[in-house]
Formats: C-alpha cells, structure tokens, sequence
C-alpha cells in the first residue's frame, strides 16, 4: 500500500493535517468553553449585584426589612427578580437563614431536595459567610451542578435571607456544544479541501517521477528517443530537464557508437581485404615478380594503417581504465613542436602550405608528461594539414602567461561546422562524414588529445569560422628552467 511516494506523501500529510486540526479544535474547545463559562459567570454576577442592589434600595426607600417586604411586597419584589432572571436567563430566588425558599422567580426545576430548598447544613455555611458552592449542586438541592451567586440580605447589619442566582450547566454546555459543532464542520471543510489540494499538489509531483520511471525502462530497452515533459521551473522541473539532457547524451552515445562500428567495420575490413586480394594474387601467380615489391608495400602500408588503429583503440581503454601513468617532467614545448612541424616536411610542400611559428620566448618549458604531449602536438597538427585546403596557412603559437603556457594550432580551410563544434572530442565523431578529406581516421583522434589533457588538470577548446579557418588551444602548467628533460 505503502510503495509509492505518492502514497506515503498524501498520507503523511493528511495524518499531519488530521493531527493539526484535532489539536487546533481541542484547543478551541476548551478555550471556548472556558470564555463562556466565564462570560456567564460574569452575567450572573451582573445579575447578582444589580438584584442586590435593587432590593437594598427599595429596602431603604420603604423602611421596612426584607421579611417584610416579602409579605407587603410580594409582587414588586417578584417582578424585580423576574427580570434579572429574564436578563441572567438563570433561576433566581430568596431563602430563609435554614434555606427554604421564601420567594422564587419561576418554579424551581431540577429541585431534589424534598422540601424544595437548599439543605440547611447548606445554608447554614452560607450565611455564617462560608460560601463555597459556586458552582456545585448546592449540596445536594439540584441534580445537576449550576454556576451560582450567592448574596445574603441583611436588614440593620442581620442577616436575613440568602439570594440566589443559579444557571444551569446544561445551558452553558448547549452553547459549548453549538460552538464546538461550528468548529467541527468548519475542520471538516478545510481539511476535505486541503485534500484535494494536497491530491492534486502530490500528482503534479508524482507524475514526471513517473514518466522518467517509464523512459528509464524504455531506455533499458534501447529506446533513447523518449522525453519527459517539462512543466514548471522548480526542482521537479530541473530535474525533467536534467533527465531530458541525460537522454540526448545517450541518445548521441548511441549514434556515435553505431558510427563507429560502422567505421571500424569499413576501416577493418577495408585493409584486409586488399591485403588478402593482393597475397592472392601473388599465390596464383597473376602479379609478376618484377611488381611484387610494389604491391609488398601496399600490403605493408594497409598493416601500419591497421595497427594505428589498434593503437588507438589501446590507448582510449587504457587512459578509462587509468593504467596509463604520466611520467611529468620539464620539457621544452616548443624545441617539441618545431621537431614535429620538420617531419610533417613532405606533406607540407606537396600541399604548398604557408607555416608560422611563433614563440613568445626561444625556450618555453612546461610540466606534463612528454609522449602524451608529443602525441597531442602531433594529433592537432596532422589534423591542421589534412583538412587544409591547397596553398593554405598552418599557424602554432605558444604563449606563456603567468603560471601557464598555451598552445595553439591553426590552419586555414573549411573550418568546422558550428553544429559539430560541441561534438569534436567525442569518442568516434567525425566531421567529415564523406571522408572526402578524412580516410583513414575513425575519430578518436580529439577524443584522446581532450582526454590526455583533461588527465593533466588542463583544457582544450576550439575555435573555428565555418569555410575559413580553424584553432585548437591547450593550456599546459610552466615549469622552472631547471632539470629541463631532453628530447
């Protein structure tokens, strides 16, 4: 019941809202039934002393005692305590000093005691100022505890008879109970509308959790086509986009694997089979021997050109599995690259090329590994070459600034298209899909001279105009002039 996040977070969050609320109405409860046990309790006090008050005066107006004006009186004393009833919505009467009712304004209800009074042990404590029975049965004379004022009326100092102003509990339970039910109902609401809220709120979390669940399987399945929608600008909404970016990765891994494994097909099966065709040839006799040393050297080039290939296979595994160690020594980079730029001699002036050299000192040292460096230097060049057009310019740099040196190689030609530019250090991308320029390369060229540099805490970018030129830059860490290794 309890496996999904949807679940466990609506329930969670209804039990919070529930336990909340259930705090919020107990509390209110009480607080609501202590104001108005309290308000009603103030009222008849109110009552009490205007009651008092009232009879205290006609008392002095007239001249006569309190057991007096009960028997001249009567009516207009009735009608006093009628009132203050009406208005306290109490049971008001009068008691003798033994707390027989003497005077009442209404028929006593809920009265047990037999002789429709209060038990004179009662009264008894009342009038010797012993008032304890605010609100109680008056020891015995109700069913049902009332909220009572007591006052006593006294004639020259004496005590004569003992005033009461009693309210029901019932009455003031009655309005506890309609405020509490106000309260319940209004709990009630709010939490059915938190939740639906919380519904609503919990699926819109839920429901892109969902849909990457769904294309994390498609992709187990070898569907890198699938996209999450993107709804919002929150977390969720980072996290789709995130999954989507993730996907096209994959989704270009996948390319660039299925390019690759159809260029390496191509470049193996390529050599091979010339090489087989021409050793054929040579068994049957079909090729003189005067032409076999030419054809010897076709098969030798196509071996050199496939064990280049392996070579960089060799290297890519064995720079992601970490067995390759950096040897970091101090070297000169540019006595390096002048030594690379003379063997690339011949193919420079077959393409009457234009080269520039330019250091910013005679001796540039830097702190690298020196075979990883050479192969970089030599990667980036023969890449500026082969994709130069006739007559062009190849241009190095070499540059320190502060504590770093860059390299940079530039050539003039088609450049590379600025939709290939995010993918040239990827494993097995090739630019030149034709293989107009490019046929003997599987792209993993740029993919070892990032990695190489990327192994040395380094970066290498590129900067290219599409169908004119082209740069590559790569920053190396200076050296000190001393223990300079020779090359």
């Amino acid at each position: 019941m309890f496996k999904s996040i949807f679940t466990k977070y609506i329930t969670a969050f209804m039990l919070i809202t529930l336990v909340s609320f259930v705090l919020l109405a107990v509390i209110m409860g009480s607080m609501i039934s202590n104001y108005s046990f309290e308000a009603k309790r103030s009222l008849v006090e109110s009552s009490a002393q205007s009651t008092l008050q009232s009879l205290e005066a006609f008392s002095r107006l007239t001249g006569k005692s309190f057991l007096t004006l009960l028997d001249e009186d009567r009516d207009q004393i009735l009608e006093t305590l009628e009132l203050q009833a009406n208005n306290s919505e109490a049971l008001v009467f009068i008691t003798d000093l033994e707390g027989r009712i003497l005077i009442s304004s209404r028929e006593p209800e809920g009265f047990v005691w037999e002789t429709d009074g209060i038990p004179s042990s009662a009264a008894s404590q009342i009038a010797s100022g012993q008032n304890s029975y605010g609100f109680s049965d008056l020891g015995g004379a109700f069913e049902k505890k009332h909220l009572n004022s007591i006052s006593l009326l006294r004639s020259d100092g004496e005590a004569e008879a003992i005033l009461f102003i009693s309210a029901p509990s019932a009455q003031m339970k009655g309005i506890v109970d309609r405020m509490s039910r106000t309260v319940i109902v209004s709990t009630l609401l709010v939490f059915a509308v938190s939740l639906i809220a919380v519904y609503l709120m919990s699926e819109k979390i839920t429901e892109p959790l969902k849909d990457m669940s769904r294309a994390a399987k498609a992709f187990a399945q070898g569907r890198f086509d699938v996209r999450v929608p993107v709804s919002g600008e929150d977390e969720i909404g980072e996290l789709a986009k995130a999954f989507n970016n993730m996907a096209s990765s994959l989704e270009k891994q996948e390319d660039l694997r299925n390019t690759f494994l159809a260029n390496i097909s191509h470049d193996l099966r390529t050599p091979m089979t010339s090489i087989s065709g021409i050793i054929d040839c040579i068994l049957d006799g079909a090729i003189p021997p005067e032409k076999q040393n030419h054809y010897l050297q076709q098969i030798a080039s196509e071996v050199r050109r496939l064990s280049r290939l392996v070579s960089s296979l060799l290297d890519i595994s064995r720079m992601q599995a970490g067995e390759r160690r950096f040897n970091m020594t101090a070297f000169d980079v540019c006595e390096m690259a002048r030594q690379i730029l003379i063997s690339f001699e011949q193919r420079l002036e077959e393409k009457q090329m234009e080269v520039s050299f330019d250091c910013s000192s005679d001796n540039i040292l830097v702190f690298a590994d020196m075979d990883a460096i050479h192969q970089v230097l030599f990667n980036l060049i023969d890449n500026a070459v082969k994709f130069s057009n006739e007559k062009g310019s190849l241009t190095i740099t070499v540059n320190q600034k502060d504590k770093k040196v860059y390299v940079s190689v530039a050539n003039t030609g088609m450049g590379i298209p600025p939709e290939d530019q995010p993918y040239v250090f990827d494993r097995f991308y090739k630019s030149d899909k034709s293989r107009g320029l490019d046929k003997t390369g599987v792209g993993l060229g740029l993919f070892i001279v990032r990695t190489i540099i990327e192994r040395h805490g380094e970066e290498i970018r590129v900067r290219s105009e599409y169908g004119k030129n082209c740069e590559f830059t790569f920053s190396l860490p200076s050296a000190p002039e001393a223990k300079v290794t020779k090359q």
